[in-house]
């Protein structure tokens, strides 16, 4: 259940865990919007950015004055209108305002800016350069707006397609929580290629980098000429044809294609075995070949990819001469088997799964290093994660890489998660140093904050060889400096704040930027402090962005600009190109506008929410969001109430972002005269440690007491009718939807519970254990208090639950399971099964039809 970063609104944009928060699937939108937007104010709408009268408001939702109030509690003739709104009006993607550009990076020097991009606003992506103007004369106020030029098509047919993918990349795109189409990943060359396959050269004779771009039919390159310095003035030219240069077939897919630093090579993946591809020769080397059924190299195994957020297994040395890699080994973990019962074929497809459960093995891994020169002379560090009774400390290997000067390190994690190390490893024992060593009672959230220093760029001797390590040792994510040896020089940031991600560091003018929530834990900024903060009492640190609301950076590697997207409540995603030093809009790379086909907005008379805080029972002060019918149509209230939950750990819902505007299920509600609320409880994320912790070894209880308060916090102003309250999730949120029915039956009516977890012992090692501890050391919430099944016969009110019967992550059994308990006790349900659908429904008449089903469920109940 882990949630995707995400820095746009686009229909790809997963979290962590996928909820039922936009739309089909978008559960786990709501993660850090998936990591992508939060706030909120003080049961009041939030005025101090934008008035609901600016003219940017007026764009999107036209005007608020309607004539004719109606009677109060009844509603006026317009809700007919409202009746008659479809239900693709949820489901289709991008979502209003959210056709904006994705995936930007710099190329090499920083002389051209990259994205993929539609230009028809569609999910079909290419890959385009973004021409930076700074010349161009303003109009009025008006800034110079950046030229989108087509840099690489897919090949006719060649296209990402959910149709041509094999089962393997099916699933990687399922832990991507991936759904663009076309182009959807590309990578630059730090270096330039041999002309001999890349072709071209730049000016002064020197061969051409190039871009790499993994498709279903192979991997492709292609020679890019590059001049200037900056983006703000570099010009590019193709100088070769798109090229392919590692095939790949359905039964022959190329997975996790690398490029080393010196540009010569692509490492692969292919059937569990570690290729490496040479440019210059175009010729191929197998460098591994043990890899057997249950055995593969290079590759990362489940809960690296879905709860780690790693989803590599092997990295490239500094000096292209070594490939670090994982050997995963689940020969001794029994397969779950899924079946394709609505196959045609009368035996039926079936997959097979080491899924590791809790409570049993993990997946035995390796660490080792293979000279790509000399395959055979490969060689393994001490690391010995998972299988059977681990005699090591190690149960996880959440982290890899390189130190510049050619050492491999590696962070490592206890099975309970408490102990986090980070340790670096002999280049000929493969014996471990360990540099960093932290420990909590609580758990360690995994982060990518962790950078190595150079070994002569900084001015301080303290700093060379050093690194950047990010810490929660004080209950809050900050970042601290160490020195080469791993002794702690101090912290670089401080306070009762988030650091949320770690953008960079520009050694030469010492200074470290980052985003987080020193502003508010519902906005996300980029800032920067200097280097030798860890020296002072009293943290210096500059906000660089300006406007209130969300915001997602990529720095540009000359640390002179960067790419600003931007979101708030009442504007769509603006993606600006920015200047470092003060944060000031240099030119307009995309303006997010709703486009005249698409009238869902004002059609639903749509209004971002109203952002709130209320009080739990401790105290603790929670953050939500009011979708409030229009009382012009509907009336003072009070309403027929929904809860849009999703409740769990390492996610935010609630936030300063356009996100929970287009929320078009709740838009759709909202229309039709329900009140819609959505509520960060206790354990979610971007609170620190100590808030996230609260729910430690007890999941669904105080989750569902916070949500709670939330429902009679809406009573007492008399807007939610206690007589018709409902709750709907997916995942974590269904799970929560099902504990609502049975904690709460005097509260919740009716539920729809999507793809939820009804038994912790069902679900997967590293994220389970995590919040509730060892199953052998907390038995009793694993299988009572925490479990729905256990809990099933205390359910009242109307339950509908919804699955998809191919899920590989969160298993169909659940459901199953939590079936057999209702009809022990015989309680009634509601019950929907997509025969052909994962974890995170993609069919579009499959996710139609369910919208249809929600909508009438709750219409027929509430």
């Amino acid at each position: 259940m882990a949630m995707n970063h995400s820095s746009n609104c686009d229909a790809g944009a997963g979290g962590r865990k996928r909820g039922m928060g936009g739309g089909v699937g978008a559960e786990e939108e709501g993660g850090e919007q998936t990591n992508a937007w939060k706030r909120q104010a003080q049961s009041v709408v939030d005025h101090d950015n934008q008035n609901q009268n600016n003219s940017s408001y007026q764009q999107h939702f036209g005007s608020t004055n309607k004539a004719g109030s109606p009677r109060p509690g009844f509603p006026s003739d317009r809700a007919q209108e409202f009746a008659s709104i479809q239900v693709q009006d949820v489901v289709r993607y991008p979502l209003p305002g959210c056709d904006q550009p994705t995936d930007f990076s710099f190329s090499p020097g920083g002389s051209v800016l990259c994205t993929l991009y539609s230009e028809v606003g569609t999910l079909q992506r290419s890959l385009h350069v973004c021409k930076i103007n700074t010349d161009c004369p303003m109009e009025g106020d008006e800034l110079p707006q950046a030229d989108f030029q087509v840099m690489i098509e897919p090949p006719s047919g060649s296209g990402v397609d959910e149709k041509h993918l094999s089962l393997e990349e099916k699933l990687r795109r399922e832990r991507r929580r991936e759904r663009g189409l076309g182009i959807t990943r590309y990578f630059w060359s730090k270096s330039s290629a041999p002309p001999i396959a890349a072709g071209g050269y730049q000016a002064g004779g020197a061969p051409c980098p190039f871009v790499m771009i993994p498709l279903p039919d192979g991997v492709h390159i292609q020679s890019v000429a590059l001049q200037g310095k900056a983006a703000s003035g570099g010009s590019w030219s193709v100088e070769s044809e798109l090229r392919k240069v590692i095939p790949a077939t359905a039964e022959k897919p190329v997975l996790e294609p690398t490029i080393s630093p010196d540009g010569q090579k692509i490492s692969y993946v292919c059937n569990g075995n570690l290729y490496c591809y040479w440019i210059g020769k175009d010729a191929t080397v197998q460098l591994t070949t043990d890899a057997k059924k249950g055995v593969v190299n290079g590759l990362a195994e489940y809960v690296a990819q879905e709860e780690m957020d790693r989803r590599t297994g092997h990295w490239w040395s500094p000096d292209s001469l070594r490939i670090a890699f994982t050997q995963v080994d689940t020969t001794h973990m029994p397969s779950y088997r899924i079946k394709h019962l609505s196959s045609e074929d009368s035996n039926g497809m079936e997959e097979e799964h080491e899924y590791p459960f809790v409570g049993k093995d993990n997946a035995k891994v390796r660490l080792g290093v293979i000279p790509v020169e000399e395959p055979t002379k490969r060689f393994w560090t001490d690391v010995q994660a998972g299988g059977e009774g681990t005699k090591t400390f190690e149960e996880y290997i959440p982290r890899v890489g390189w130190f510049p000067d050619g050492r491999l390190y590696a962070q490592l994690q206890d099975r309970k998660q408490q102990t986090l190390q980070l340790a670096h490893f002999d280049q000929e024992t493969g014996k471990r140093t360990v540099l960093v060593e932290e420990k909590t009672n609580v758990w360690h959230n995994l982060n990518n904050c962790f950078r190595p220093l150079c070994q002569s760029s900084p001015e301080d001797p303290n700093l060379r060889g050093g690194f950047i390590w990010a810490s929660e040792r004080d209950g809050f994510m900050h970042l601290y400096l160490y020195s080469s040896s791993g002794a702690c020089l101090g912290q670089l940031t401080s306070g009762e704040w988030m650091v949320d991600s770690f953008e960079g560091v520009d050694e030469v003018g010492g200074l470290v930027y980052f985003t987080g929530t020193a502003d508010s834990e519902l906005e996300r900024h980029l800032y920067c402090v200097p280097l030798s903060n860890y020296t002072k009492a009293e943290k210096e640190q500059r906000r660089v962005t300006t406007l209130p609301g969300m915001h997602h950076v990529v720095l540009d590697p000359t640390f002179r600009h960067f790419v600003d997207i931007h979101d708030s409540p009442n504007n769509p995603p603006q993606i600006n190109f920015c200047s470092l030093r003060d944060g000031k809009v240099v030119c307009v790379i995309h303006k997010s506008k709703i486009l005249p086909s698409d009238d869902r907005l004002q059609r639903l008379s749509a209004q971002p929410p109203e952002l709130v805080t209320i009080p739990s029972k401790d105290g603790t002060m929670l953050h939500g969001a009011v979708y409030r019918p229009d009382p012009e149509v509907y009336g003072p209230g009070p309403y027929k109430t929904l809860l849009s939950v999703y409740g769990g750990p390492h996610v935010q819902v609630v936030s300063k972002s356009w996100i929970l505007t287009v929320d078009m299920r709740a838009q759709l509600f909202r229309a039709k005269g329900y009140l819609v609320f959505k509520l960060d409880n206790r354990g979610s994320a971007r609170r620190g440690l100590h808030f996230e912790g609260s729910i430690q070894h007890k999941m669904g209880d105080l989750e569902i007491d916070d949500q709670v308060c939330g429902v009679k916090w809406l009573e007492e102003r008399r807007l939610a009718d206690p007589k018709r309250v409902g709750i709907y999730g997916w995942s974590y949120g269904g799970y929560m939807s099902a504990m609502a029915l049975a904690k709460a039956p005097e509260v919740f009516k009716a539920a729809v519970a999507g793809a939820p977890v009804t038994s912790w012992d069902g679900y997967d090692t590293h994220y389970t254990e995590r919040y509730m501890g060892l199953y052998e050391e907390n038995k009793e919430c694993y299988v009572n208090d925490s479990s729905v099944i256990f809990n099933a016969p205390r359910i009242r009110g109307k339950l509908f639950l919804i699955h998809g019967m191919i899920d590989e992550n969160v298993h169909f059994r659940h459901t199953v399971r939590l079936i057999k308990a209702l009809n022990s006790a015989s309680i009634e349900y509601d019950l929907l099964l997509f025969p052909s659908e994962r974890h995170m429904p993609r069919g579009l008449q499959d996710r139609i039809y369910m919208e249809k089903r929600i909508a009438s469920f709750f219409d027929q109940n509430l």
